[in-house]
Formats: C-alpha cells, structure tokens, sequence
C-alpha cells in the first residue's frame, strides 16, 4: 500500500498481538484525553497531539486508517471503512496522497489541506526542511500529518520499520523544534507510536508525498 511507546505523547492504545507480515488485527481504540484538545499555539520547541489511536482493521487500509488516527487529534471520530470508499481504496491499497487530501479538506474545512510531493528518490535538504516547517506549522495548528511512505527507516530507538510496498503514517508530534517528529502508525498496535529524524521521515516519503496545513 502506498503507506516504543514515547515519554511523552499522549498517544494510547490497547495493547495487540500483530499478525505476520505487518497486517493489523482489528481495529483497536485508544483511550486518549477529551476529545476536541487542541494544541498550545504558543512557541515552543516540543508539541504533541492528542491520538485516539486505532488500528487498522486489514492490510489495506491503512490510508484510511492514517487519515482517522490524524482527524482524531481534533475530536472526530468517522468510521475508517467510510473513508476508505470515499478515497477509492481497494485491496491494492490507497493510490496517492492525493486521494487523501481531499477527505481530509472534507472534514475540516476547504484548502485547510495540501498535498506535497518528494519526487524524487532521496530528499534534498530543501524538501527536508519545508518538511520540518510544515510538521510544524501543522500541529502547532492542532493538526496531524499524514503521510505515504515506502521502504524501511529506523526510529531513534533503532527499530526498523519495513513497508517495502508502501504504507501510510500520521505524523502527530514533534520535539526539537522538528528536528523529531512523532508517528501514529496503524499497522501494529505494538508499535502505534515511536519517535524518527526528520530527515530520515523525508527519505521515508521520497518517490511520495504528505498531507500538511496549508
């Protein structure tokens, strides 16, 4: 599909046994806090978003399942299996994130959301920092990044997380002023949350792209 719990995040989730090959059992809610909390907009160099964390419920919807966990970060809470019918997705998974965007402007406003393309196979340092920027300039909006990603990139605890044919994440927090940036990822509830280099998430999202504030 074109897709160690942190200190500090406000990410929860029950706890599941993950099937082979990266496919989720089914979906799992978190306890997270009340819905609607939103981000400090004052300055700093740390935020973190609260996640109402749920798995995704097969191995192809993990589109849909990356663009529920970032929409619960503002209190919503809309059905996965209605927005994977609204952004097309079949077995073969979620075309682009350019079939996400769309629902995620549906749902909270129109142009609150752009798509960003990585074009190329390796991210330049430019593409790096707009990265960074929009990472952060979307949760300090009380926002969460969605992102397509593909192949495997290790967390800053050393984890390696394999997608070889592609997979969804959100992107709910950052530290460092974005230097760190937190991940939402629905396809193991064992491994919903951990902590990636910025750089690294952008050579992650190379040949893709991201769904960012505008």
């Amino acid at each position: 599909m074109r897709t160690t719990l942190l200190r500090k995040t406000a990410l929860t989730f029950a706890a599941a046994a993950a099937t082979a090959g990266g496919i989720a059992g089914p979906a799992v809610a978190a306890h997270a806090a009340p819905a609607g909390v939103q981000a400090d907009r004052k300055p700093s160099d740390e935020r973190q978003l609260d996640v109402r964390y749920e798995a995704q419920p097969n191995f192809y919807f993990c589109g849909p399942a990356a663009a529920r966990n970032a929409l619960s970060v503002q209190g919503k809470n809309i059905d996965v299996y209605d927005m994977a019918e609204r952004m097309g997705t079949t077995e073969n998974g979620t075309d682009s994130i350019n079939d996400i965007t769309p629902v995620l402007n549906k749902e909270t406003g129109k142009d609150v959301y752009k798509s960003v393309e990585i074009r190329d196979a390796k991210a330049a340092e430019k593409q790096t920092d707009k990265l960074r920027e929009d990472v952060v300039r979307t949760v300090d909006d009380g926002r969460a990044v969605v992102a397509n990603i593909a192949g495997t990139a290790t967390d800053t605890d050393g984890v390696a997380h394999s997608f070889e044919g592609g997979h969804y994440v959100s992107v709910t927090g950052y530290d460092d002023e974005g230097k760190t940036v937190t991940i939402a990822d629905s396809a193991n509830p064992a491994q919903a949350s951990y902590q990636m280099d910025i750089k690294t998430l952008a050579n992650w999202i190379a040949t893709r792209g991201y769904s960012a504030a505008s």
